[in-house]
């Protein structure tokens, strides 16, 4: 449900010489073993957060005695750069959790985590869910979590415009924007400044048109295909023809400044309900299935939790991650950060909430992306043609045939 928008896309230089020894392990001379795990503000109360994981460890090491968990908690602010030089320097955690992009960047320093969970709790995890932690048939991490960037509209500027049909397909929209238009709304949004995560913005159209970022054996970039012209095109109707708000293709303003937050905003996908709960009402927050075009698909993000190879305590990180990923335990951090459940076994973790039921129900619509080890800069290079397009600069053909011959260049 919560929603960090625009997080920096700074590039990591990763060696496969780094998988130098980390972590905690037996202490000399005993069976005692030590985990340590790294995790970020997933839970945005520090105090909260905290407790959350000293009840944990203390639960945990009641049934495992021999093993003492330390859990430490990091900013997100350069959170790739102090794993990387920790992992160098032998000093990197034992357990650590990562996001579906990261995954394929640290893939070489994380050891699979196939066999240190119990068949059943793997059974249990979404499909969708399973895919995205998923590379090269292994399993990089246990996931915790995980979200959903489905269509979100306004009631109020339905009801305003005088519309009681929601959209469904590109086509939809399109045909209600200029009703929007002339009562005085947009269709939607869009950020197109270069810092805007593709993720939760152009990719999630690139799929709808049934296209992807990267060929399906990752040497070379695919968004220069038909679908992603004619996605990209989409785009370009739906900003030439005055139905989004023009100042997002160029900038980022204070979210308070935005049409979204002052409700002249019919539908958008780059948006979740923690964020305009205050401005538009609970009550006017209608959940409803991604777009299509070709298929419905939208964004949403898995947290997860991987063991890196240095680790000299495997076995004992492996059961903590099996325990902190039980549904019981994951569900109670789940809803203390505001997110859904990646197990299948947990239900509904919302039941009260009408509009988190709603959110639950698309979770299996929902795709992470590429796991791709270039994701990020790929992304880097393609954000800023997309935005060459929609202000005219180039056509959507070329401004995704430059883009990919960039991303071609680093693969």
């Amino acid at each position: 449900m919560r929603l960090r928008r625009f997080a920096p896309v700074a590039a990591v230089a990763l060696a496969a010489g780094l998988l130098t020894a980390c972590g905690g392990g037996s202490e000399a001379g005993g069976d005692r073993q030590s985990v340590t795990m790294w995790i970020y503000p997933v839970v945005p109360d520090e105090a909260t957060h905290k407790g959350f994981w000293d009840k944990q460890v203390a639960a945990f090491k009641a049934d495992h005695p021999d093993v003492d968990v330390k859990v430490e908690i990091f900013p997100w602010a350069k959170r790739e750069e102090s794993l990387t030089a920790a992992i160098a320097g032998g000093k990197g955690p034992d357990v650590v959790y990562l996001i579906p992009d990261q995954l394929g960047k640290f893939q070489k320093m994380i050891e699979p985590v196939d066999d240190y969970l119990p068949a059943d709790a793997k059974a249990d995890y979404r499909e969708n869910v399973r895919t995205a932690v998923t590379l090269d048939g292994k399993m990089l991490g246990a996931p915790l979590l995980t979200s959903s960037n489905p269509l979100m509209c306004n009631a109020k500027v339905f009801a305003a415009a005088g519309l009681t049909e929601y959209p469904k397909t590109w086509a939809d929209l399109l045909a209600l924007a200029p009703k929007l238009k002339a009562k005085g709304f947009d269709a939607t949004n869009y950020y197109a400044d270069p810092s805007a995560t593709l993720n939760q913005s152009f990719y999630p159209l690139l799929w709808q048109a049934g296209g992807d970022v990267f060929t399906a054996d990752g040497t070379s970039v695919a968004f220069a295909g038909p679908e992603g012209v004619k996605a990209l095109t989409f785009l370009k109707q739906l900003v030439d023809g005055g139905y989004v708000q023009k100042d997002l293709i160029t900038s980022i303003p204070a979210f308070e400044q935005t049409n979204v937050a002052k409700n002249k905003v019919a539908c958008t996908w780059q948006h979740v309900p923690a964020d305009v709960e205050q401005f538009w009402g609970k009550e006017n927050i209608k959940i409803f299935p991604p777009l299509s075009d070709v298929k419905s698909v939208g964004y949403g993000t898995v947290g997860s939790l991987s063991i890196l190879k240095g680790s000299k305590a495997k076995k004992a990180a492996g059961e903590w991650i099996t325990f902190v990923t039980a549904p019981a335990v994951a569900s109670a951090y789940d809803v203390a950060g505001g997110y859904f459940s990646a197990k299948t076994s947990a239900g509904s973790l919302y039941p009260q909430d009408p509009v988190s039921t709603e959110m639950e129900k698309t979770l299996g619509s929902t795709t992470v992306g590429p796991l791709h080890e270039k994701s990020r800069e790929v992304m880097g290079v393609l954000a800023p043609e997309i935005q060459a397009a929609l202000i005219g600069k180039k056509t959507p053909e070329q401004a995704l045939a430059d883009a990919a011959k960039a991303a071609d260049a680093l693969l």
